[in-house]
């Protein structure tokens, strides 16, 4: 049977291209609204996967133009990160058969065409009960790893895992100029999913910073991305805790959220006891040199939208460590103190572990003092 699916965002339609022509169906795709209703009229498919918001004509237009110009009455499901009662009811008057919110497991896609098309409600003999659900999220993250010298820390799988079951998310890893075999080892990892791992290489090395711009500056090309972060290589932060970050910045109207390993009842936050102490020391000259109310500028899982990834990123910073603070007080300097502190969010990570290897040294450490010094002068 063929399916019609229609959504201005290729990650999407290549997760649906996947698993429906794995079960038998024939897959043909449109990437706008305009697009939709000439392969509608082409096609003839027997059932319609619709996103509301595509350029040039809305999922509400095409819903109207299949059932009143063309009478047709082909089964067509919504499928949208719409949540609002309003548009929901809108989508059912205007003739949708099916609405499904994002984010959404594409076995129970499957499920709910299987049932329009009236067939059997069965899926194919791999499918396991409690098997990790492949998931078509919401919004599209673009995520930068900056990678040196990671051959022997990268967890492969872990991020394996990740981009196989979260199907909104594209890891980017970014090779920050390495002398051993990292490189290797993220072409590799990238080859076993493609749509959803890529590699950015730095022939030299220009530090966590430049790496992690160099990053941003490369995904904020891919317009199908509505977020973009940055996650450190060795895990520390956990994915879930990550995905909690996408969720506040998602539901609410900052324009960065980053996490913080406040250390409070019920949070799994593990740190070296000497980088406890500096790090507390260095947090408290950061609050005095921002004149804003955090508590840990320097974790390395952020979130931010497209107008920051665009603007704050524009430039390379001063230091390579402490560019977290320097994008606050672009932030600050873009959009005026009272502005930006309210589009900045913390919060608090659930678990946060510190991990062996880390390249940042105690004698780096004493150097962010006087980097601090640089930051606040420059920005004054």
């Amino acid at each position: 049977m063929k399916i019609l699916a229609a959504d201005d965002q290729p990650m999407i339609l290549r997760s649906i291209d996947h698993k429906l022509k794995n079960e038998g169906f024939d897959i043909h795709f449109a990437n706008d609204g305009l697009n939709a209703i000439e392969k509608f009229d082409q096609v003839e498919p027997d059932l319609m996967i619709l996103d509301l918001k595509m350029p040039n004509m809305s999922g509400f237009e095409v819903l109207e133009s299949i059932r009143k110009q063309r009478q047709s009455d082909v089964p067509i499901i919504v499928m949208s990160g719409e949540a609002a009662e309003d548009a929901i009811v809108q989508a059912f008057k205007a003739g949708a058969d099916d609405y499904i919110q994002k984010p959404v497991g594409l076995n129970e896609l499957l499920i709910r065409i299987q049932k329009l098309l009236k067939q059997p409600l069965l899926l194919n003999n791999n499918y396991q009960p409690n098997q990790e659900v492949q998931r078509i999220q919401k919004d599209l993250v673009g995520v930068v790893i900056p990678c040196y010298n990671e051959e022997n820390r990268i967890n492969s799988q872990k991020f394996l895992d990740f981009a196989n079951s979260n199907l909104g998310y594209h890891l980017c890893f970014v090779n920050d100029g390495s002398k051993d075999k990292t490189l290797e080892v993220l072409t590799a990892l990238a080859s076993k999913n493609p749509d959803h791992i890529s590699v950015f290489d730095c022939e030299k090395n220009g530090g966590k910073a430049e790496a992690v711009r160099q990053g941003i500056l490369h995904l904020s090309k891919d317009t199908q991305l509505d977020y973009f972060g940055y996650l450190d290589a060795d895990l520390s932060t956990d994915f879930r805790d990550f995905d909690d970050l996408v969720q506040t910045i998602s539901t609410g109207n900052y324009q960065i959220v980053g996490g913080s390993r406040m250390a409070r009842m019920g949070a799994d936050i593990t740190k070296e006891d000497s980088r406890a102490i500096i790090s507390k020391s260095v947090n408290l000259i950061i609050r005095r040199i921002l004149g804003m109310p955090f508590n840990d500028t320097q974790c390395g899982a952020k979130v931010m939208t497209r107008e920051v990834a665009e603007n704050m990123f524009e430039k390379p910073f001063l230091t390579s460590w402490l560019f977290d603070v320097e994008i606050f007080l672009r932030m600050k300097k873009f959009y005026g103190d009272k502005q930006a502190t309210a589009q900045i969010c913390e919060q608090p990570l659930k678990r946060w572990i510190h991990e062996d290897g880390s390249h940042l040294s105690m004698k780096d450490s004493i150097k962010i003092v006087g980097q601090l010094g640089q930051l606040a002068i420059h920005y004054r």
